[in-house]
């Protein structure tokens, strides 16, 4: 499933809307980046984040955007990317003003006894999932309004409060349905988003179509939650509830036991369920390419800005593609990791003193460890970002057909640059993206 619903790929829908200023006829988006400069970006922001303690995000952030929006061409023009590191910095700060005092206030609730400290939790889960939301719909304002083509902007108006709304409401409805209700809710989602989309003075819509979103991904959902079900239901029928609760009724010692004795299909019902789980999650995390690429493949055919329409030919084994590189580099990567770290603890073995303090050399092997941590979530960052992610643009710019070009050649300017909150927000809450 797309982690974080609701945040768009803004290049994308910038793409299809640039198409009204440009030739007359059909035609399609190319992407002109090269590989070797994306992994030099990346791999220079890596080395960074690690010297400044995370601070060089921003720049780096702004870096990655820059490469993709500047080397995405549609009719021989490329997108711009106006937004500065800066901005990005005193969004986030004051993201920070915002969230600090509020989970100060969550915590100091949480010590109170009464209905209050026990509310506490779940009201603190609610307000942060509005706030996600929030965020990614200004996040998106933001993206947009720093998204330029021939000297036009893009914009984004209507209220962030209640699209955060609204997508809480469509996320309590896809748990309940165990993810059923998706294509419903992404639909629904994207007409909200897209309603009060704009190229200059020019409107978008969204007309991707639910039904035919579930029909495609029906299956792919039978593959992962039919069995877990089966095997809820399964372990649910195997298990003599009235003798289960009588055990545990009873409490004292050799509950186990006594659940054991009593029940005889407990044990069938444990191992039903963790077969069950086992499989949803291999099934998942197979599937989960397959799901991206029908996803992407729905939502831009869904794209209208005018009468300029956008037609997606991805192909699910182009995604598939896209993971295998990442797992090989992965296998690489771990292989360097694994020889690197035999490296290094012969080395501290034979330099280490001996005669030093236990606590020193404790502190000295902890701060090794961590640093080591960050080296290797940097590094798989890195490589992530380098396959899938940039692969995913490339795939999603290539793929996408604009028709009715000619027909959307009067655009005029009209928006104007939005506030970088929003970002900030997203990114204290770990609900960013590109």
């Amino acid at each position: 499933m797309l982690t974080r619903m609701g945040s768009g790929m803004t290049g994308l829908e910038a793409g299809a809307a640039a198409a009204a200023n440009s030739a007359p006829g059909s035609g399609a988006i190319r992407f002109l980046g090269q590989d070797r400069s994306f992994w030099r970006l990346l791999i220079r922001g890596a080395v960074l984040l690690l010297l400044t303690l995370g601070i060089y995000r921003f720049w780096l952030t702004t870096d990655i955007r820059r490469f993709l929006w500047g080397n995405t061409e549609i009719a021989g023009d490329c997108l711009e990317y106006t937004g500065t590191a800066i901005e990005l910095l005193v969004g986030f700060l004051i993201a920070i003003a915002i969230l600090v005092p509020i989970n100060s206030l969550f915590f100091l609730a949480a010590l109170d006894m009464g209905l209050i400290g026990e509310l506490s939790g779940l009201l603190a889960f609610v307000l942060l999932a509005l706030l996600s939301q929030f965020a990614i719909y200004r996040a998106r304002r933001y993206r947009l309004s720093r998204t330029v083509f021939r000297g036009v902007r893009f914009h984004q108006n209507g209220s962030a409060w209640r699209y955060a709304f609204f997508a809480l409401f469509w996320w309590v409805a896809i748990v309940l349905t165990v993810g059923l209700a998706y294509p419903w809710a992404q639909a629904s989602l994207e007409r909200l988003k897209m309603r009060h989309t704009f190229y200059g003075d020019l409107p978008g819509r969204f007309e991707g179509s639910a039904l035919s979103l579930f029909l495609r991904g029906f299956p792919l959902w039978l593959l992962v939650v039919g069995p877990l079900l089966a095997g809820a239901g399964a372990a649910i029928r195997a298990i003599d509830w009235p003798a289960l609760a009588e055990a545990f009724g009873e409490g004292g010692s050799g509950l186990a036991a006594r659940v054991e004795s009593t029940n005889p299909g407990y044990a069938s019902a444990i191992i039903f369920m963790i077969s069950a789980s086992a499989w949803a999650a291999l099934a998942a995390a197979v599937l989960y390419p397959a799901f991206q690429a029908l996803v992407l493949r729905w939502w831009s055919s869904g794209l209208r800005f005018g009468d300029v329409t956008v037609t997606s030919h991805l192909r699910i084994g182009q995604v598939y593609r896209a993971y295998v590189r990442f797992l090989l580099y992965g296998v690489l990567f771990a292989i360097a990791v694994i020889v690197a770290a035999w490296a290094a603890f012969a080395l501290a073995d034979f330099l280490t003193d001996a005669s030093a303090a236990p606590e020193q050399n404790e502190i000295t092997a902890a701060a090794v460890i961590v640093l080591g941590y960050v080296m290797i979530a940097l590094g798989y960052s890195t490589i992530y970002q380098a396959t899938v992610k940039l692969s995913l643009w490339r795939l999603g710019m290539e793929a996408a057909e604009l028709s009715d070009i000619a027909a959307l050649d009067h655009v005029k300017a009209a928006g104007k640059p939005s506030s970088a909150l929003g970002e900030g927000l997203a990114d204290a809450l770990q609900v960013g993206g590109y």
